[in-house]
């Protein structure tokens, strides 16, 4: 039996990688022709169609908040999805509707039409926060016409409403800072290269260092932890052994670049200095306290729920993208270079 992207591609005379390019939301393929293999493939019940009736016919007021599920994290312990959470639940508890908890599984990922969720029509719409859902399982759940708002992530292709910070700028900001302060020898540590808030974080990186005529040293991980960062620090230090300052895409990878500068000896930030990203609990409870871009995270979750009930009521509005502004906040972990060859 044919698998659907080789049904779609025989139904429409087409290559099977066109029609992966688009249930991927991968560029490579025209609008007309993208739109043509959605609709086949909703004809195909490449997501339950039952689903897709039953929505129309039923509520069961409540709302799916949905994380890809990470090695020993949960929603109520991630701190940054579990603020942008609150701020979810701080909305929804003023309208009609609930929100349901749950986490992105592997197995739920490669089968979409598993999805309990959507199959048994537990939600009437869902949040889909994080850069690490894959765009073909969200571009499933879109086939279902169920409501969907992205938080920290957007397709480039697809149309979906989406609630992001403002990477780009943030990634400036931060670049900026570490320059002002006299550093010319600046490494940036990032997470996937594929990721959208990462990819927007390094090209503000990036625009700063170009304005001050400063070259790039970067490293990417698979991952935006703690000990992901840690290596990526090491890495980057194998790369340019003399830099004074590092620019990381999150706080936990920042923090992970100051433990192993510290197993080293250097003393942050008279030897090196760290600016994160996203503000989360741990950055100012870190030694020495984190420098770091704050993120507005339960600002974005409001925003994430009206932007959904919203949906709800006016299904047929256009998707939109609600972009949130970040500031700089200065800690202990950045200081002056004290390196005369960097000014």
């Amino acid at each position: 039996m044919p698998s659907i992207i080789e049904q779609i591609a025989s139904d429409l005379n087409i290559s099977s990688a066109s029609v992966s390019r688009a249930l991927n939301d991968r560029p490579g393929v025209g609008k007309e022709l993208r739109e043509r293999i959605l609709q086949r493939a909703r004809e195909l019940n490449y997501t339950p169609s039952v689903t897709a009736r039953g929505l129309a016919t039923s509520q069961t007021f409540t709302l799916g908040f949905f994380v890809r599920q990470k090695p020993n994290l949960s929603t109520k312990t991630d701190p940054f999805y579990g603020e942008i959470l609150h701020g979810v639940e701080q909305v929804s508890a003023q309208s009609d509707y609930h929100v349901a908890i749950g986490t992105l599984t592997d197995s739920i990922l490669s089968t979409p039409q598993d999805f309990r969720f959507v199959r048994e029509r537990r939600v009437d719409g869902m949040i889909l926060a994080g850069p690490d859902i894959p765009n073909d399982f969200i571009i499933a759940m879109r086939q279902t016409g169920m409501p969907i708002v992205l938080v920290d992530n957007k397709l480039d292709h697809a149309r979906i409403d989406s609630v992001n910070t403002d990477d780009e700028q943030g990634g400036y900001l931060a670049a900026r800072h570490l320059i002002e302060a006299g550093h010319r020898r600046i490494g940036i540590i990032s997470g996937p290269q594929d990721w959208y808030s990462n990819a927007r974080r390094v090209r503000g990186y990036r625009r700063a260092l170009a304005e001050a005529g400063v070259p790039v040293c970067i490293v990417h991980a698979g991952r935006t932890t703690i000990d992901s960062g840690e290596s990526a620090y090491h890495r980057l230090i194998e790369q340019q052994p003399d830099l004074t300052a590092v620019c990381a895409v999150n706080d936990s990878m920042a923090i992970g670049a100051i433990r192993a500068a510290q197993a080293q000896g250097r003393v942050v930030p008279d030897d090196l200095s760290v600016v994160g990203f996203d503000d989360i609990d741990w950055a100012a409870l870190n030694n020495p306290p984190l420098t770091t871009i704050s993120v507005p995270k339960r600002q974005v979750g409001q925003e994430a729920v009206r932007r959904l009930l919203s949906l709800l009521n006016e299904p047929d509005t256009h998707p939109v993208e609600v972009v949130v502004s970040v500031q700089l906040i200065e800690r202990r972990s950045t200081g002056p270079c004290r390196d005369g060859r960097a000014i």
